[in-house]
């Protein structure tokens, strides 16, 4: 088995504490993401960057309140996760 069907095995079973955990997990790197994009000004292309951060991380609540099949959330988290440590690495190091 590959590492995402043992992490999504894992994560249907304690799908409840999982979920609790991501929300106050990616909410936290969400943040981060989003502080870090707005210390290098409120230019056009940083509003794009936290409209991207912020669209997602609300995706990843919104399917857990919303009760949509565990596969698409634990994907979405995924996502998140992805996308707000891509906005950090861009924003400490390249910008």
């Amino acid at each position: 088995m590959t590492l995402y069907q043992k992490t999504f095995q894992e994560f249907q079973k304690e799908y409840y504490a999982y979920a609790t955990l991501a929300i106050i997990g990616q909410s936290c790197l969400g943040g981060a993401a989003a502080m870090y994009i707005l210390q290098n000004g409120t230019s056009f292309s940083q509003m794009i960057q936290l409209a991207l951060v912020v669209l997602v991380c609300s995706f990843v609540n919104g399917a857990i309140l919303a009760q949509q099949k565990h596969k698409l959330v634990f994907n979405l988290i995924l996502s998140s996760v992805i996308t707000s440590a891509i906005m950090i690495i861009l924003n400490t190091l390249v910008i």
